[in-house]
């Protein structure tokens, strides 16, 4: 069987490896555009020596707004889909308020020499601010699906109110199934009917 092993390459990026030979040893240092911490606990800086993307803080209201607004649109969407319209509205309700007020942002109170407002909410980020939109604008689209959802269930309950007081109060199976006769002949009918 033939030998697997690689021959060292002299560009081998061994952080362990001895220096060559002829060149003196040199205090360990962190990788630069390795994209982790630059050892010190603050956000990494770009290639061009500014603050890279900052991380999430919690402590930011803005911020938890958005992840919030993205947390309960999603959940929303799912009490929705099913069938539990009432928990579905509610999520779908407070996640269009933190979506919203995420993106909106408080803002800052001038200053007393009359120098424009330093940029507050998601602005203030600067590039920092993608994934934080991302979450408050998919907290909308989720939480806009969770209202019309529990929206159109609300309706069809309205529409078919006979339906619904039928199937509830039948006592058997079979007057169950005679429920079906109050429904029309069409794709929700066939949604909505009784099963045997």
């Amino acid at each position: 069987m033939p030998d697997r092993r690689q021959p060292d390459s002299p560009t081998d990026d061994n952080p362990f490896a001895a220096p060559p030979e002829g060149r003196p040893d040199q205090p360990w240092q962190p990788r630069s555009g390795g994209g982790g911490d630059n050892g010190d606990g603050d956000d990494r800086k770009d290639s061009d020596g500014g603050r890279g993307p900052a991380r999430w803080d919690p402590t930011d209201p803005i911020q938890r707004r958005a992840r919030y607004a993205l947390l309960a649109g999603m959940w929303g969407f799912f009490f929705g889909i099913f069938g539990i319209p009432s928990v579905g509205l509610l999520l779908g309700a407070l996640a269009l308020y933190w979506g919203i007020s995420a993106l909106r942002g408080k803002p800052a109170p001038a200053t007393a020499e009359g120098a424009p407002a330093a940029p507050t909410g998601l602005d203030a980020l600067g590039p920092a601010a993608r994934p934080q939109r991302t979450a408050a604008v998919s907290g909308l689209v989720t939480a806009s699906l969770a209202i019309l959802l529990a929206f159109s269930s609300y309706a069809l309950q309205l529409a078919y109110k006979d339906f619904y007081v039928c199937r509830d109060d039948a006592l058997t199976k079979s007057a169950e199934l005679q429920c079906n006769t109050l429904l029309p002949d069409n794709l929700v009918g066939d949604v909505l009917k009784v099963r045997q």
